[in-house]
Formats: C-alpha cells, structure tokens, sequence
C-alpha cells in the first residue's frame, strides 16, 4: 500500500500489486475460498488507490498537464467503473459463476486504466512536474491511502473538494468493519 518513491514510483508499485492479486485468484480454483479473500484485499488496494489518485494526481494533471481535464475525466470514469463491479463482486462467492466473469472484466479494465496511466499520463505528468513536486505528490498519495476508504463507494463523490471531506470518514468506518468482521487479514 505505502510504497515510496515519487507519485509516479508509488501508483506504479501499486500496478504491479494489483496485477499480482489478479494472478493469484486466477491461479486458485474456482470454487476455493481464499479466492474471496484475495478478492477483497484486491478490492482493497484498489479503492485507496483510486481515492488517492482522485485527491491528489488529477487534481495536478487538471492543473499542469495540457488536456488534464480531459485526460483527467476520463480516468476517473475509468474508477467509477471499477467500483461498480468491486461492488457487485462484493456481493459474490467464489463458487459463483459471476465471481469469474466479474475478476475477467475488471483485469481487463484495470489493465487498460494502467497501461494507459503508465504509457501516457504518467510521461505527460513527468515533462510538466519536477522531480521535487512529483516527491511531495508521491507523499500525498501515500498518506492518503492510509485514510481512504477500502470498500466500494460508488455514490461517493470523486473530485475535490468533496472527496477529500468525506474519504477519511468513509475509510474510518470501512476501517472499523474489517477490523471486525476479520476481512483484509493476511494469513
């Protein structure tokens, strides 16, 4: 979750935890129930990742990079998308036709996110920011992620200045339920 480096370092690490996670549900079988639990750390990382790229990188590609609000809309439709179908796989068992279709469309749509963030944006955000403000938005996005929410949210708002108000709240109670119900525990 809390990588180091600059932003682009720290949200580039988290790509490759995700994709990790991916592999490791698609290499159990089908029915096997850590599948669940890896499904819920996935949903995990990537609701803090989203909401700390929501707080704090579109915000500067907006602001920065030519096109950003183009650029920078586009991704977060991107995350509303995902969330929709971390909400909906939320609701799934392994055992679960849908379970599999849902973990399909969301590699394939977190993939197309991530490599257009890594091939595009990430080079774009690179020429505009120096390397000083891309170390203090690395800081941001981490500290960020240890208060975001680490359910899915989909009515949330997505854009500032109201979802830096209501994440911290939202994750503290996200916190809190896991903590009790056990879910996001690594065994």
């Amino acid at each position: 979750m809390g990588h180091g480096g600059n932003v682009i370092q720290e949200l580039t690490a988290d790509h490759r935890e995700v994709e990790e996670l991916f592999a490791r549900i698609e290499a159990l079988p089908a029915g096997d129930g850590r599948r669940r639990e890896l499904a819920d750390q996935l949903t995990m990382e990537l609701i803090r990742h989203a909401v700390a790229e929501e707080e704090y990188l579109y915000p500067t590609v907006r602001r920065y990079v030519d096109g950003g609000d183009d650029l920078a809309d586009k991704e977060i439709a991107d995350h509303s998308e995902v969330e929709r179908m971390l909400k909906e796989l939320e609701g799934c068992e392994p055992g679960d036709g849908r379970f599999d279709t849902l973990i399909t469309r969301l590699r394939t749509s977190v993939g197309a996110h991530v490599a257009d963030e890594e091939n595009r944006l990430f080079g774009l955000l690179a020429e505009c920011c120096s390397p000083g403000a891309l170390d203090e938005l690395g800081e941001k996005v981490r500290s960020a992620k240890k208060t975001a929410p680490t359910r899915p949210h989909p009515s949330a708002p997505d854009t500032p200045p109201a979802n830096k108000l209501l994440a911290p709240g939202t994750g503290m109670v996200d916190r809190l339920r896991d903590m009790l119900t056990g879910r996001g525990r690594q065994g």
